[in-house]
């Protein structure tokens, strides 16, 4: 079984060490660290292309793994069987499939090795659908809170990483960030407002049992809600990063998008945050779809996000169900 592995050397995880540790584990595996897009680019041109791998894992975090699948698409170069290494900040999509940290993706390389590449055994496998945005696919995009804290994290890495260090690392660094930053400015501003605009299959709904149900009046051309935005967006993962299951019914509906708006207030948010950590269901204010694509339209210029990347600003952008899911190795799975 032919195995190639990225390693993001800007991660959280990311380095040569890991990439030498994985050689020691993988000794047959075409291994490459990339510090840029560029270097991710050009060893996709010169290595893959040439030589299609059947498995390629993406060790970094969610963001990696989304450049890498835009980046085989921009290519013409068909996704293989992918594996995520989660080796990152959130690792959201990650932790669906397997460990997240340096010891734990080692662990799961020495039983695919041990399970998989050694004895050319099938490896087991999850499918994931993929929401298309702006020409890219990625398991979740969106905008609100998640954006913001996100945007203001990276801000804090870049202007004084050494306060992450100290806190204890990327979870209390998104802590620091969040009620240091996000939460003062949200307490001060308005807060904008969004319409969701069902753009395809008749919308469905979720009943306070989380069963899913046909939505009255969701055809094509519906606004499926209008008013203040906390957060908003799509997936096709439970997780958006740090164990956080902010779409606990993504995998409700199969060939659906999972869409969901939060639209309490700052103060009623933060009052909340257990219940919202712990993915309760039903909660006021919590608005929960499943469409085949949708348009958000927002009163003002906000921050989005695609897959764990703050993309800029946008008035307006569409979400569509991507036409070709995605098979991930599913390390849980591997004995």
């Amino acid at each position: 079984m032919s195995v190639a592995v990225l390693v993001n050397v800007k991660s959280r995880h990311g380095s040569s060490d890991v990439a030498e540790r994985i050689l020691r584990i993988l000794p047959n595996a075409r291994v490459a660290l990339t510090r840029t897009l560029d270097e991710a680019r050009a060893w996709i041109r010169d290595e893959l292309v040439p030589r299609r791998p059947e498995v390629l894992l993406a060790g970094g975090g969610d963001g990696t793994a989304v450049a890498l699948l835009n980046e085989l698409r921009a290519q013409n170069l068909d996704v293989p069987t992918f594996g995520l290494l989660g080796l990152g900040t959130g690792n959201g999509w990650a932790r669906a499939t397997g460990g997240v940290g340096r010891r734990a993706v080692m662990r799961d390389l020495e039983r695919l090795s041990a399970n998989g590449t050694a004895r050319g055994e099938a490896l087991p496998l999850r499918t994931f659908g993929l929401v298309e945005t702006e020409g890219r696919v990625t398991p979740f995009a969106g905008a609100g809170w998640d954006a913001e804290i996100l945007s203001d994290y990276k801000h804090l890495l870049a202007t004084a990483p050494g306060i992450v260090d100290r806190v204890g690392g990327s979870t209390l660094g998104y802590a620091q960030s969040l009620w240091s930053r996000t939460i003062p400015r949200l307490w001060r501003e308005e807060r904008p407002r969004v319409r969701v605009v069902n753009l395809g299959e008749p919308a469905m709904t979720v009943d306070a049992s989380g069963r899913a149900i046909a939505m009255p009046g969701g055809e094509v051309g519906a606004v499926l809600y209008e008013g203040p935005l906390g957060v908003g967006g799509a997936s096709t993962t439970e997780e958006l990063g740090l164990g956080f299951r902010a779409f606990r019914f993504a995998h409700l509906v199969p060939g659906r998008l999972a869409v969901r708006v939060y639209g309490a207030s700052t103060a009623r948010a933060v009052l909340r945050i257990p219940q919202l950590l712990a993915a309760v269901h039903p909660l006021a204010d919590d608005h929960h779809f499943f469409v085949t694509r949708c348009r958000f339209e927002f009163d003002r210029e906000v921050p989005f996000e695609i897959g764990g990347d703050v993309v800029g600003l946008r008035s307006q952008f569409e979400l569509a169900l991507h036409d070709k899911p995605v098979s991930l190795v599913d390390f849980r799975r591997l004995s």
